[in-house]
Parts: structure tokens; C-alpha cells; sequence
């Protein structure tokens, strides 16, 4: 399981440069090194599972969380294509995609530039940096529930490729794949057309 992750908060555009290398280093590679350790065994055994912590992140973005969100969504779409690859060995991963819980995400194991950009500091951005932290500690996330959680889709025997946890999670991503798909219907003619006749 690759649970390892830190948060940084900051507009995209005044987003530090070293602290979002450090972030992927930890939120990406640090995933796809234990992942591509264990890889052997569980090939040379015909069996396993890979559990990846994502996070609703990984599915949809919000303001001051550009590079959080970037790292997340690299570790979707590796772990799709892992899926894939592993899926003849017997091998499952499952991608867990938590919203706010209550763990160390939000205060000390996180990073914050605050902007100081006039119209940022007056926009979404500067109320979001504002406020995020303030929420540390009073999640609705229920650390031991997603634990049971993992123990859950660790014993079944068809697991998902991916599971949500907490309503916020729920709520995000339907909300997004719900427009995304009507978005796709509206656009549906145009995209079609752009094959070769």
C-alpha cells in the first residue's frame, strides 16, 4: 500500500518551484519506486495487490491546488495503465480516492506560499489560502473507516480499480463526470468530424 503524500497550497502561478518538485518526488515517485520494488514478487507468485493512495484530487481540481492535483492525477493515470499491464499476473491496483479526512494532510505536512499578487489576493485564491488550513483537524474523513475500507477491497475477490471515500469524495466526482459527460454529448458532433472521411 502507498500512502506517502504531502500537500501544497499556492496559486499555480506563484507556486514555488522547489517545493513542487519535492512534492511529486514524495506524491509520485516515491509511490512508483516502492510499486515498481514489489512488482517482481508478485509477479514471480501470479498474485497481488497494489493499493495507491489517490485522492479526489487525482479526479478533479480546485483552486491553490494545481501542483497538488498534478501529482494525483500522474499517479491515476499511471496506475490505470499499471492495471492493464498487471492484469494477466493475476495483480490487481486499486486507486483509493479520499476527500478531507482527518490526518496530518492539511497542517504540518503541508507547504503554503501565500500569494502576493494584488488580484489574486482579492480573488478565489486568496480567500481559499486563507481559509484551507483553518479546516485542519475538523474533517469529515474517518481515518479508521477508510482503513476498514482498504481491509474491504483488500478481501474481495473482483476489487475496484478505483473506490472514493467520504460524501465529499462522492459528491465531487459525480458532480464533475456528470457535466464532463454532458459536456461530451453537446460537443459530440464536432468531435466526430475531426476524423479523416
Amino acid at each position: 500500500m502507498n500512502n506517502a503524500g504531502i500537500g501544497y497550497f499556492s496559486s499555480v502561478e506563484e507556486s514555488v518551484e522547489e517545493e513542487t518538485r519535492k512534492m511529486f518526488e514524495i506524491n509520485f515517485w516515491g509511490l512508483m519506486h516502492i510499486t515498481n520494488t514489489v512488482l517482481p514478487y508478485m509477479r514471480s507468485q501470479k498474485s497481488g495487490h497494489i493499493i495507491n493512495f489517490s485522492s479526489i484530487g487525482g479526479l478533479t481540481s480546485f483552486p491553490t491546488l494545481g501542483y497538488y492535483h498534478a501529482t494525483k492525477y500522474a499517479a491515476e493515470g499511471i496506475s490505470e495503465s499499471l492495471a492493464q499491464e498487471l492484469a494477466p499476473f493475476n495483480i490487481y491496483v486499486t486507486l483509493m480516492e479520499p476527500s478531507s479526512f482527518r490526518t496530518d494532510w492539511g497542517g504540518r505536512s503541508s507547504a503554503k506560499t501565500e500569494t502576493s499578487i494584488p488580484e489574486l489576493k482579492e480573488s478565489i485564491v486568496g480567500h481559499m489560502l486563507q481559509g484551507i488550513q483553518l479546516g485542519a483537524g475538523q474533517e469529515a474523513g474517518d481515518p479508521v473507516k477508510a482503513a476498514e475500507a482498504v481491509i474491504k477491497v483488500v478481501e474481495t475477490t473482483k476489487p475496484p480499480l478505483r473506490l472514493l471515500l467520504g460524501q465529499q469524495a462522492y459528491d465531487a466526482a459525480t458532480y464533475k463526470f456528470n457535466n464532463m459527460l454532458a459536456s461530451i454529448e453537446q460537443w459530440k458532433e464536432t468531435t466526430i468530424n475531426a476524423d479523416y472521411k
